[in-house]
């Protein structure tokens, strides 16, 4: 479902998110290296959760492809006459 893809990009932001926040800490204790960690972990959250928002937004297309399918008339509207034409050809 593209709601768990969703919710799995927003809990790798929140951690990506985090990272940045104690990585930021170290740097601010000239704690570079420690830093530097989490900086790096920051970023692999950071891929991680795009990933995530890439598959949810695949299926949410595929989804609304599919209910677009199902919904749409027997000839496509750009193939069939103008209205002011079938009105004319029904009477």
């Amino acid at each position: 479902m593209p709601n768990d893809s969703h919710q799995r990009a927003a809990e790798f932001q929140q951690l990506a998110a985090h990272a940045h926040r104690v990585a930021a800490a170290h740097r601010g204790k000239e704690d570079h290296q420690t830093g530097r960690d989490h900086s790096e972990q920051a970023l692999r959250y950071a891929y991680q959760a795009l990933q995530w928002s890439q598959e949810s937004h695949r299926k949410s297309m595929k989804l609304a492809a599919n209910a677009l399918d199902m919904h749409a008339p027997d000839k496509p509207s750009a193939v069939r006459a103008p209205r002011s034409e079938r009105c004319h050809n029904s009477r």
